[in-house]
């Protein structure tokens, strides 16, 4: 979105450690509307006057994300198509401080999108890129609801040293451990949430040969995960794992977009 600086911008409604928004910044917006809208049945609304232009990824009537064309000072530098998380903070510029106490790096220093609220984009101590969003006082942000098809129903954090990593999250946002899964070779897999008894994302530590950086995971809640997975071939695109059932009987694939942009889907298990 277009931007520009502003005092800062603090709200004590925002919720803390939220999962609130997802941007994809892309290579080819056009080609991923397409892709995505298919895959995830979202609509799209365009937000007005914005340079370069921003789409709105819609569930329903709830706006879930958005997508933008990925930079060319960003492609030259080696960025490749991703998902941005944003997690939301009830002080953009106080977490950000703290984050980069704690050893986190700066992509997008505290800025404004006007009439929304205040943004920063950073990378924590192990290279993973998130984004803080605390949204104005008078704005409205959506509530999220990780049980609506289209929603993102998960995060999960792949990094090089899960310990510290939680850590970091843990002291910025106040996330509480919930339960953990023993994946044998592959090692804990670390479950967390707001509070201690609701998961909201996992975390975990790239093994040896996944060939793949610190980074998080959105999962896209779909009706069937399966059904969803034969979109994404027919529609160009690539599956890295999956469809398999998790504990509890959900189902997940991991998927790779046309333009090389890694995410999941995940649906309920049948009641």
């Amino acid at each position: 979105m277009a931007t520009s600086a502003q005092a800062p911008v603090r709200n004590a409604n925002a919720v803390q450690g939220r999962f609130t928004w997802h941007d994809l910044m892309t290579t080819d917006p056009d080609a991923a509307k397409a892709f995505y809208t298919a895959v995830a049945g979202w609509g799209t609304q365009d937000w007005p006057g914005t340079t370069p232009p921003y789409t709105m990824f819609l569930a329903g009537d709830a706006m879930v994300g958005g997508v933008m064309q990925l930079p060319d000072e960003a492609i030259q530098q080696g960025a490749m198509s991703h998902w941005l998380t944003y997690i939301e903070t009830q002080d953009v510029d106080e977490t950000f401080a703290l984050a980069t106490k704690l050893g986190a790096s700066t992509y997008v220093p505290p800025t404004d999108i006007p009439t929304v609220g205040r943004f920063a984009v950073l990378a924590d101590p192990q290279g993973a890129m998130f984004a803080l969003f605390t949204p104005l006082p008078s704005a409205s942000p959506p509530a999220r609801d990780p049980n609506r098809p289209g929603e993102f129903s998960w995060h999960e954090l792949m990094t090089t040293q899960q310990n510290d990593a939680f850590a970091f999250y843990e002291e910025l946002f106040g996330w509480k451990k919930t339960s953990a899964m023993d994946m044998g070779e592959h090692g804990v897999y670390q479950m967390f949430g707001l509070t201690s008894d609701v998961p909201t994302g996992g975390v975990y530590t790239i093994g040896e040969g996944m060939g793949a950086p610190p980074n998080w995971l959105p999962y896209i809640h779909v009706d069937s995960a399966d059904a969803a997975t034969e979109r994404v071939k027919q529609l160009g695109g690539s599956i890295k794992n999956g469809p398999m059932e998790v504990p509890g009987g959900d189902r997940i694939t991991v998927c790779v977009d046309p333009q090389g942009c890694v995410f999941a889907v995940h649906s309920k298990a049948s009641t």
